[in-house]
């Protein structure tokens, strides 16, 4: 008798579901998913007009006679280029941006060097000297015009008065200067913090060595303090020089660009607003703008670098 045997039937697997985890691309996309909405907002506020305004540059529009524009190329650009009040506002510019910014740096290291060191009332101190910067600007450049520079009731001839000095007509007799007076004071606080910022994150360690090994103050100002800041210096100068190429409000508001103090933004202001020139003022403006782009590529450039070094330092 034979006994035949018959093999187990096998228990069924216990199926497991699996949960992948999400893609590296889902992820980035749920990390800027918050950021979406300022993004579509700055792209409507900014983007969109400057697309405005670059198509309009390719037209001779004038606003009085709006059915008679048409399609002229980049004719306004060669306008505006081979304009002489606007190559001369041009100029006036790069002179303004540049005082403006050198004064401000020196200025502003003196300050930061200043409120570097430990001294009563600091806080104070600080605070008063960064109030310049949170001024309106218009505010500021009336402060500038009426309290200043009046020449019947201003602060400066007020003092010249008391010692016996002359009474000169700041405006008519420097008008440049005027305008870059008011500048420097407005954007000296904004170096001094680049600045200070730069001074507080120096190797103390470094700085005392210096000394027990002899250094002077002087010898460490140059070989030590000074390398250290020129990230610091060029990223403020960078700043600087984005910003007051765009100013407007001093120019428009001390001498209504009279005088030889009309730079490239007042010009453009002239050419849409009183002479009714849309085309040629939307081909300076986009000029305005890659010039303002291409200061800012290095500014962003030197902001990087910057981060790099605290991260390796780190």
């Amino acid at each position: 008798m034979t006994a035949t045997t018959t093999a187990p039937s096998a228990a069924p697997e216990n199926t497991r579901t699996t949960v992948r985890p999400p893609s590296n691309r889902l992820r980035a996309w749920a990390t800027r998913a918050p950021l979406l909405p300022a993004l579509v907002f700055m792209i409507l506020v900014t983007q969109l007009p400057f697309v405005a305004t670059l198509v309009i540059s390719f037209f001779d529009w004038n606003a009085l006679y709006p059915d008679a524009r048409s399609f002229t190329g980049f004719a306004n650009y060669g306008d505006v280029l081979g304009d002489p009040a606007l190559r001369k506002s041009v100029w006036t510019t790069i002179l303004l941006t540049v005082a403006v910014v050198l004064a401000s740096l020196v200025l502003g290291l003196a300050l930061a060097l200043l409120l570097d060191r430990r001294f009563k009332g600091r806080g104070v101190v600080r605070t008063l000297l960064i109030a310049p910067f949170l001024v309106v600007p218009v505010a500021a450049a009336l402060l500038w015009k009426h309290v200043l520079y009046n020449p019947e009731y201003g602060l400066l001839n007020g003092l010249l008065h008391y010692v016996g000095g002359p009474q000169p007509d700041w405006i008519s007799n420097t008008p440049l200067l005027a305008v870059e007076a008011s500048l420097v004071w407005q954007w000296t606080p904004f170096m001094m913090l680049i600045l200070l910022a730069g001074l507080q994150s120096r190797d103390q360690q470094q700085i005392e060595a210096a000394r027990v090994d002899g250094a002077g103050d002087w010898q460490i100002f140059v070989h030590l303090t000074l390398p250290h800041l020129r990230r610091y210096l060029e990223l403020g100068a960078l700043l600087g020089s984005i910003y007051i190429v765009q100013n407007f409000d001093a120019v428009f508001t001390i001498t209504s660009g009279g005088l030889g103090t009309a730079n490239l933004p007042y010009t453009v202001y002239q050419s849409f607003y009183q002479a009714h020139e849309n085309g040629l003022a939307s081909a300076a403006g986009v000029l305005v703008v890659i010039g303002s782009i291409i200061i800012a590529t290095f500014a962003l450039r030197v902001v990087s670098s910057l981060f790099r070094e605290e991260v390796g330092r780190a």
